[in-house]
């Protein structure tokens, strides 16, 4: 099976090579616009009527993005870029019928689902690195980073300070941007940014760009930027340093074990500090999550544990040096180890992080973070190194150190003093991004376990405008451990000896897809077949598990759609295990297949909702599984939204039947674009709980805010109280 692998990845490098085609054009060559100098005050209020919005040169002519990418977009849009020492500014007029879609007024939500323009800007011109700024119609920013390795990701989570306005008229509306210098890293000497448009049509449900992109890249992708010009070097954003403290106060009270009200008051600090144009130093003193959003709670029928994404902002900005080493299913570093254990929040003592550019083409990334004892978690110290090498125009060497010390262990603790994870890894894409793969190695280190601690990873994927096809494989030795990161496969429970046993395993997982695109449907977007199946061997070569499936995409042009699926799964339980309730389901194999539909309607519309279905085999039993939600939109200041999902499994034999619900509702108001009110209740069966988290924010100063968070939690069965808090935090943004 190893030697297999080992092919199947020297084709895949074979054909990465061949694979290396310039784009066909270079859009920097065609799509080029100016920055214009200003010495004139520019008032920052969509009305435009600054002098040099006359003088500069407008950029026009978008390219359809979506549904096509073969003319010119319906929509048309003019952008204007000019800068004085301070600021870049940003004009852009969206011309349409007046018909909008406004999702929310909240920031960073629902971007991409209203009526919006970003730009994507690309300083050190590089094509692998860069930062998005968006508006929507009601004015409802959104900014984040972008990276590029196999694929491109926007992390929205980022925050930066910066300003805009939007006015609506009849024919079009207006978006007026000011980006701070310093919210920007770049350097001086590079006269040519990469930069695009990226506008949201939501009346045709379509997207265009300036900058032509390939219908099957995202539209964010910075190889196909085009130019942005300056005459004069950029200003040198001198001083940049920010400092954001906070302070909270709260009442919390734990009624499942009986204890009194807990009063709490606290103060700590953040600060963001400049070494150069393009790296930046992070610190934190002991830092507050309180704010943060809940985990939207699912049923988990599987056999493992779930990944639940970082919410918390002190890990966010530029999270991909740290977080993009891995897989889905194995990673090295996963932030929400730290701070949290068994779900329970561990004080956060100090920590700093030292990440970006130290060259145009290398990144790099430090951080070091010290948690307090609590309870019986020691003292512990989390040490991450990261570098990101760009090489072969758009492909990049990544490497990564993890370090997790414990202190002051006690002789009988069975923690580790020690964790370690080193990661290698190469991630190739192509100039015309057709081409994308991954080549991972990485080793663990305990004091205990010196042996099949190793994991090898490789992934492949062509994609053309309509057809993609892709291949991943990947080995885990049962002693790779990593502590702070996130592995769940390996981990396996023997229900009767109450013991967890580590199995290292081989997946295999190829894929393909293919889009056909009626020319001149009234109805269709697209639609299309896809197909996979993913299969683990264990260690010693026998098999594991399997899961092969079909599915069928259609795509409505009012974005209504339709996915189909139906699975065949094939399960060797190694141990006997607790899957549902208290059945006891033995170590053997089992084979079983399902079918699942979902149609979800034009999200344009004030009432908009989802249906699915799920029917077929579960080991002995079958499974039913049906739900939906439904939301209602009062644009742009409203949005409510319930959820249901119930599964209904029935066995044949001695084991009991069951049945599970989940329910969720959330209850949004935005009385503008700075003050906000947000409850989201859910009840879990299969979790026992009905939680409400109650969150008010008033942002009454550009990223300074006014937090008020309410939580309980009851048990779902009985409605006793379990635990309630109420929080209120104050933060404040100071540029010095």
């Amino acid at each position: 099976m190893k030697s297999f692998c080992s092919l199947l990845l020297l084709i895949g490098f074979v054909g990465l090579v061949l694979g290396q085609a310039k784009p066909p054009t270079d859009n920097q060559e065609t799509y080029q616009t100016q920055v214009y100098e200003t010495k004139q005050t520019i008032t920052i209020d969509g009305e435009l009527q600054e002098d040099i919005w006359d003088k500069a040169i407008p950029a026009r002519d978008f390219w359809q993005k979506w549904p096509s990418d073969t003319a010119y977009a319906a929509a048309k849009t003019e952008v204007r870029i000019a800068h004085d020492e301070n600021f870049l500014y940003i004009s852009a007029i969206c011309y349409d019928n007046g018909a909008r879609f406004i999702e929310t007024l909240k920031r960073d939500t629902g971007h991409w689902g209203s009526d919006g323009f970003a730009i994507v800007l690309d300083p050190v011109n590089e094509r692998t690195n860069g930062f998005i700024f968006g508006v929507n119609a009601g004015g409802a920013q959104m900014e984040g980073l972008i990276s590029m390795g196999a694929g491109e990701t926007i992390s929205e989570n980022w925050d930066a300070k910066w300003y805009s306005q939007t006015k609506e008229y009849s024919n079009y509306w207006v978006v007026e941007m000011a980006i701070p210098f310093k919210s920007l890293r770049y350097k001086t000497d590079i006269l040519t940014w990469g930069v695009n448009f990226v506008r949201n049509d939501m009346e045709r449900n379509a997207y265009s760009t300036w900058a032509k992109v390939p219908l099957q890249m995202d539209g964010v992708d910075l190889g196909f930027t085009g130019a942005l010009n300056w005459a004069t070097p950029p200003p040198l954003a001198n001083g940049n340093v920010v400092l954001i403290p906070y302070v909270t106060a709260g009442s919390t009270q734990n009624f499942e074990d009986n204890e009194p009200h807990e009063f709490t008051y606290n103060t700590g600090l953040d600060a963001k500090i400049a070494i150069t144009s393009s790296l930046n130093l992070d610190v934190t003193i002991n830092p507050d999550f309180s704010q943060v959003d809940v985990d939207r709670q699912v049923t988990n029928l599987s056999r493992f544990s779930l990944f639940f994404p970082e919410r918390r902002n002190f890990f966010l900005e530029n999270s991909d040096l740290f977080s993009n080493f891995g897989t889905g299913g194995v990673r090295p570093f996963f932030s929400r180890r730290i701070g949290l254990e068994d779900g329970e929040q561990v004080p956060i003592r100090a920590g700093l992080r030292l990440s970006g550019n130290v060259t145009n083409d290398l990144r790099i990334g430090v951080m070091n973070i010290q948690t307090e004892k609590r309870g019986d978690v020691p003292e512990q110290n989390f040490f991450v190194a990261t570098l990101q090498q760009r090489v072969l125009k758009r492909s990049s060497i990544n490497a990564l150190i993890v370090n997790k010390e414990s202190f002051n262990l006690p002789e009988e603790s069975d923690r580790r003093a020690y964790n370690r994870v080193a990661a290698f890894e190469f991630r190739y894409l192509s100039q015309d991004g057709k081409w994308r793969g991954h080549a991972r190695y990485h080793r663990s280190f305990t004091p205990d376990n010196n042996d099949l601690n190793n994991y090898f990873g490789q992934y492949i994927e062509y994609r053309s405008r309509d057809f993609w096809i892709g291949f991943a494989s990947e080995q885990v030795g049962r002693n790779y451990i990593a502590e702070t990161g996130f592995t769940p496969r390996i981990y396996n429970y023997d229900a009767v000896r109450d013991t967890t046993e580590r199995i290292g395993y081989l997946r295999i997982n190829p894929w393909t897809g293919y889009n056909f695109r009626p020319e001149n449907s009234q109805v269709f977007n697209q639609h299309g077949p896809r197909a996979w199946t993913r299969t683990f061997y264990n260690e010693d070569g026998g098999f594991n598990e399997r899961n092969s499936g079909f599915g069928y995409f259609i795509g409505f042009k009012n974005t209504s759609g339709i996915w189909m699926e139906v699975n065949d799964d094939e399960i060797a339980l190694p141990f006997p295990i607790e899957i549902v309730g208290d059945n006891l389901f033995q170590a053997e194999r089992y084979r079983f297949q399902s079918s699942f539909i979902e149609y979800w309607s034009d999200r344009r519309r004030n009432f908009s909702g989802n249906i699915f279905i799920r029917y077929g085999g579960f080991y002995t039993g079958e499974r039913f599984g049906y739900g939906g939600g439904i939301n209602f939109r009062k644009q742009p200041l409203m949005n409510i939204s319930i959820t249901y999902n119930r599964n209904e499994i029935e066995f044949a034999g001695e084991l009991e039947d069951q049945t599970f619900e989940l329910i969720g509702s959330t209850i949004e108001f935005s009385f503008s674009n700075t003050m906000f009110w947000t409850t989201f209740m859910q009840y879990n069966t299969q979790g026992n709980n009905f939680g409400i988290n109650s969150r008010f924010q008033w942002r009454f100063k550009p990223m300074s805010d006014l937090f008020i968070v309410y939580t309980d939690n009851y048990i779902a069965d009985t409605f006793a109280v379990q635990n309630r808090a109420i929080v209120l935090k104050l933060n404040y943004w100071l540029n010095l």
